[in-house]
């Protein structure tokens, strides 16, 4: 791969079909994936029929301008666990999960009675990439066009027993890395149902009243960004996430105690079906300031890969993340660590780290503009003279990108751009940018725009 370091966007490298001849997958992967293309892009349009239908049913917007945005840390609301939600108020708020740190803000639910299940609340997202890249890399091209997501988000969020579902289509961008198609974004990372999972929450009188269990598949503990666009600053995932895995298949036990929140998880990692990670968190919180220490591994390593699995399913993760989010602000720079160690029994013939850090920021401006912004420098150890892990642009190389986003919401509807710009140093000949793999930067321009949905599908009453 020219990139080993990319996450399959599993947090992972979103590789264009050919990149100098590096396979994309480990060999094997099975021929049933173009008729899972097929079904998987049937789907999508059948949910973005049914969701374009649904905005001539819309009332006017909820808003004009966002509330006061609510950043999270560390990765997702799956990651912060809280007693069963109070009575929603009127009209009611939207809700945590999928957790958006801003300055994009959901809307609240439609809900509807289901019988034995209580009341439901269902969200959903349609909205379109346009993309320009700059010395893309051979496979890529430099316009591109898609469907960025075509979700719908159903959830019971009350009572001992609650459960999410995410499904749909997605599109889920990298910065220094090329563009995969929709339908291969999805059959190739985590399918039509990225995220499910079930909820056991004790009630207030319980004495394990701050405790809750997940079970399923579940967004990752690791990391400042999440995987999905729409929830996070800037559109295009960034380089540091590049190294974080984003969904993980397993367990997560949760725990409120005062001020601090714990979160302990076993799952497989990058997707691998292997159950061999171990990944925990602890965010303390006082007011609009949050510090979280986030950590994982992979405890029983594997020389199995799949585009989804890369060879950072063999890492150990470390993050230290403060976040800021009051009024109009929004601040959020965090650490990351990574380490790949030697596995000569896997093929790792010298394993490699890298070091990065990262600021985001945004504010918010009146009449729905806001403008957020990440700087983000990443370096990688070791050299191609002593046969190291690539995880960067080579062996001992180093990244900085910039990334602005001016962004406009008005109710459910939202557009947005990235300027984004990526320069790697140190890179080993072949593994950068243009279709030569030599050039040491990459410039971006993206626009993304769309709808989000919730009560303002439901028709007012007379």
């Amino acid at each position: 791969m020219r990139w080993t370091h990319a996450r399959s966007p599993a947090k992972v490298e979103l590789l264009a079909e050919e990149t100098h001849g590096h396979p994309l997958h480990a060999p094997g992967e099975k021929a049933s994936h173009s008729m899972k293309n097929r079904s998987h892009l049937g789907a999508a349009i059948v949910l973005a029929s049914l969701l374009l239908t649904s905005v001539g049913r819309a009332q006017e917007p909820a808003g004009t301008g966002a509330p006061s945005p609510t950043a999270a840390a560390p990765q997702d609301a799956a990651a912060q666990p809280a007693t069963a939600p109070a009575a929603s108020p009127d009209p009611p708020a939207a809700l945590a999960t999928p957790a958006i740190t801003g300055p994009l803000f959901a809307l609240p639910p439609a809900s509807f009675d289901a019988g034995p299940f209580g009341k439901i609340a269902v969200n959903g997202i349609l909205d379109g990439l346009g993309m320009w890249t700059g010395n893309y890399v051979a496979g890529d091209d430099s316009h591109q066009a898609a469907l960025s997501n075509g979700q719908v988000f159903i959830q019971k969020a009350d009572g001992w027993f609650q459960f999410y579902l995410q499904a749909g289509a997605y599109n889920i961008a990298a910065l220094g890395a090329p563009f995969l198609a929709t339908d291969k974004t999805m059959t190739r990372l985590y399918g039509s149902v990225p995220v499910a999972f079930a909820k056991l929450q004790p009630g207030k009188n319980s004495p394990f009243k701050n405790t809750s269990l997940l079970i399923g598949e579940l967004p990752t503990l690791i990391g400042a960004e999440y995987t999905f666009t729409f929830e996070n600053m800037n559109i295009h995932r960034g380089l540091l996430w590049n190294q974080e895995n984003a969904v993980n298949r397993g367990i997560q036990v949760n725990q409120v105690m005062g001020k601090f929140t714990a979160s302990l998880s076993w799952n497989d990692g990058f997707y691998s079906n292997r159950y061999t990670w171990m990944t925990g968190s602890l965010t303390y919180t006082k007011g609009p300031h949050s510090v979280a220490f986030v950590g994982g591994g992979n405890y029983g390593q594997t020389a199995f890969q799949t585009y989804a699995t890369p060879v950072q399913n063999n890492s150990r993760i470390y993050n230290l993340i403060y976040t800021y989010s009051k009024g109009r602000w929004i601040l959020q720079p965090y650490f990351q660590y990574t380490n790949v160690p030697t596995n000569q029994k896997i093929g790792i013939v010298k394993g490699a780290s890298t070091t990065g850090g990262a600021i985001l920021a945004s504010y918010t401006f009146k009449h729905g503009f806001s403008l957020p912004v990440r700087w983000e420098y990443i370096s990688s150890s070791g050299s191609a003279t002593d046969e190291a892990v690539n995880l960067l642009y080579g062996p001992g190389s180093a990244a900085t990108s910039i990334t602005v986003t001016p962004t406009f919401q008005r109710g459910g509807f939202f557009v947005r751009g990235d300027l984004a710009y990526v320069h790697a140093s140190d890179i080993t000949p072949g593994d950068a940018f243009s279709r030569n793999g030599m050039n040491q930067n990459q410039p971006r321009a993206m626009a993304e725009f769309g709808f989000m949905f919730g009560n303002n599908v439901v028709e007012r009453k007379q």
